[in-house]
């Protein structure tokens, strides 16, 4: 039974020590791979049109104070 425990309490200790390591290995991978798409995608999509250039937003009267709303 002292080794069953054993062996549990090694196991458990060894994955609170791996677990931050292998969240953050799957995390980058997943990242990797999403920029890997993306510039996957920007090489085999056509370029886009000349856009015209974006618009300005119209200008909001600012207020004098956070009080006065």
């Amino acid at each position: 039974m002292n080794t069953l425990l054993n062996v549990l309490g090694v196991t458990v200790l060894a994955a609170l020590v791996l677990l931050p390591a292998l969240v953050g290995f799957a995390r980058e991978r997943r990242i990797s791979h999403e920029l890997r798409a993306a510039e996957h995608a920007r090489r085999t999509d056509p370029p886009a049109p000349a856009a015209t250039p974006p618009r300005r937003a119209a200008r909001t009267p600012r207020l004098r104070s956070w009080a006065r709303v």
